[in-house]
């Protein structure tokens, strides 16, 4: 489960940094404040629908 997590916020935060080769006029809008906020809430939520998709396998033990 805490692998399922893990890859979850590295994959999350790579999708944060994704953007950065843009331009700088870009950003304002890429890093608003209402995207930032839903990329938390995203850091929150998104690890127990991952869990929750992968019970099978993380039950199984990865297998």
């Amino acid at each position: 489960m805490a692998a399922a997590v893990l890859v979850t916020w590295a994959v999350l935060i790579a999708l944060l940094l994704a953007p950065s080769p843009l331009p700088e006029h870009w950003r304002h809008y890429i890093y608003s404040p209402a995207s930032v906020g839903l990329w938390l809430l995203a850091m929150l939520v998104a690890p127990v629908v991952v869990c929750t998709v992968k019970w099978p396998w993380i039950k199984s033990g990865g297998r």
